[in-house]
């Protein structure tokens, strides 16, 4: 049964690759211009089954604002996606690297390929999308104008690689989330997604961290998030990794009188393994 997916860019994206790699070639894509309409579109159940949203890249850390938007969300994450980014140097059909006056694309993408980009004097252009660069470029014809993408939106668009794997840091990773409106089967899950308030005393965060960590949890991110409304007052994002879902039961049962209030994300299986 073929599954709607919302991902927010353009069909090409990475997103798109995430949502391919976990859900496997068989969906339909919904996609959104922003984040926000992302998680707006993944919570209306006529429109979609799931969505996949990043959530932090190995070198530029935390997508901020989608912490936020989970919050104030009623979504449940179901489970994960690590993903390789590759970018490409594309260009229409025949065209050579000798052509190339200008490159497009995101300008996250443009950042991650400076050690390539500076060999060339090619004018860099930023837009909104690294998929909708590869597409213009394909609508435009251009001979002298190239696109920073993944393989993928090549693929799509009928772009040649000029050069491949143009980016700085190989070992360059985005974790996604995937998001659904409601849980499911937890059998073999064996990580967590948590969001708790300590109390405003000295030591309050570290007993909680101490509490987790005796029950043989590995916290494998921490992230603190400004409470709206407050003075300088802080909520905890917190991944928890485990062997078995009992670990975190207990866990949550020890740290219960520890916190003022605690919503449990989601319960998935880790998406390393």
């Amino acid at each position: 049964m073929q599954q709607a997916i919302a991902i927010q860019g353009f069909e090409g994206s990475f997103h798109q690759e995430a949502a391919i790699k976990y859900f496997g070639n068989n969906l339909q894509l919904v996609c959104c211009s922003s984040f926000r309409d992302l998680i707006k579109v993944a919570g209306q159940p006529k429109e979609t089954t799931a969505a996949i949203m990043a959530i932090e890249n190995s070198i530029a850390g935390s997508i901020l604002p989608n912490y936020s938007l989970l919050q104030k969300s009623n979504l449940v994450i179901t489970g994960e996606v690590y993903l390789q980014i590759r970018q490409q140097l594309l260009a229409n059909r025949g065209v050579r690297l000798e052509d190339i006056r200008e490159v497009h694309s995101h300008p996250m993408a443009l950042l991650q390929c400076t050690d390539f980009l500076d060999k060339h004097n090619f004018k860099l252009v930023e837009t909104e999308d690294t998929a909708l660069s590869a597409k213009q470029l394909w609508q435009r014809k251009s001979v002298h104008h190239a696109a920073i993408a993944g393989k993928l939106a090549g693929e799509l668009y009928n772009l040649d690689i000029l050069a491949p794997n143009i980016h700085t840091q190989k070992n360059n990773y985005t974790r996604f989330l995937v998001l659904q409106r409601q849980a499911v089967d937890t059998t073999g899950a064996d990580k967590a997604s948590v969001n708790f308030i300590t109390g405003h005393h000295k030591g309050s965060l570290a007993k909680v961290l101490t509490a987790i960590a005796a029950q043989g949890i590995n916290l494998s991110k921490l992230q603190s998030m400004p409470i709206p409304g407050s003075h300088f007052s802080y909520s905890f994002h917190a991944d928890l990794e485990f062997d078995d879902k009992a670990q975190f039961d207990d866990a949550i049962k020890a740290i219960d009188p520890l916190i003022q209030s605690l919503r449990i994300f989601g319960i998935y299986k880790n998406g390393k393994k």
